[in-house]
């Protein structure tokens, strides 16, 4: 399918259009960005990456009936996906205390939640993707009540998924981040799962270790991300254990490191 021009443009994707207006090109960039783009770098590699490992989840996703915008992955950084209208909210659920959480509320880092917990931010990176609750998403008419319903037993399904594909590999999923949109399916507008998921939306921790294996490591200055980023893929099975993508350069072309307040 012939890519059209440049639509959108965002921090890790590029979206283009195609000669059919229901089907878009998504295509995996390799920047590094973090504290609403406060601090940035490019690591070479990392596009691809991500895009066979959100390719991977999203595929098995689809195999338990989790409606999403994949419809497949045309090369080692393009996605043919599904063009939805996004909803200007990221859903964010969390199984294990870290992160914001923790500074918000002073909760130890690593508490297990004794449930899984969703919380909403508005998709502004101008306003700083702002925390709002359920009564703001209602009262501004991001999404309705029926939407949101959806959303919400849907999320928890993807999560009780992803628990156990991580825990089979030696992962733990701690938290991860979610969006979705609205489209016509068959004739009939329905609201599926959109983005991408991967280890710059999760927060992945080795089992044993608790080493870091997602983009944390950028933001907290951990060590190279393309390794971690590799051994996901690796003990998800998308990559041969000889497989050698770290020796891809890690290229710094510009980093600005500022203290979150």
């Amino acid at each position: 399918m012939k890519k059209g021009k440049k639509l959108y443009e965002g921090k890790a994707k590029i979206i283009y259009s195609t000669s059919d207006k229901n089907l878009v090109i998504q295509y995996f960039k390799d920047d590094a960005t973090a504290f609403n783009n406060e601090k940035r770098t490019t690591i070479e590699g990392k596009g691809v990456l991500n895009n066979r490992i959100s390719e991977h989840i999203l595929s098995n996703l689809s195999q338990i009936g989790i409606e999403n915008h994949l419809v497949k992955r045309l090369n080692m950084r393009e996605q043919l996906i599904k063009f939805v209208e996004i909803i200007p909210i990221e859903f964010i659920i969390r199984n294990i205390a870290t992160g914001s959480l923790t500074k918000r509320l002073g909760i130890e880092d690593g508490t297990v939640l004794k449930e899984p917990l969703i919380e909403y931010c508005l998709k502004d990176d101008k306003l700083g993707d702002p925390l709002i609750s359920e009564d703001h998403i209602y009262a501004f008419d991001w999404a309705n009540k029926e939407e949101i319903e959806k959303v919400k037993k849907t999320i928890f399904r993807i999560n009780d998924f992803m628990i156990g594909m991580f825990r089979g590999v030696g992962i733990k999923l701690i938290d991860f981040k979610l969006e979705f949109g609205r489209t016509k399916i068959d004739g009939r507008k329905d609201i599926i799962l959109a983005d991408e998921i991967s280890p710059d939306t999760c927060r992945l921790w080795d089992s044993t270790t608790d080493k870091k294996l997602d983009k944390d490591r950028f933001r907290k200055d951990l060590g190279d991300l393309l390794p971690a980023y590799t051994e996901v893929a690796k003990r998800l099975g998308i990559l041969h254990e000889q497989s050698n993508v770290s020796a891809v350069n890690v290229t710094k072309l510009s980093s600005i490191k500022k203290k979150r307040k």
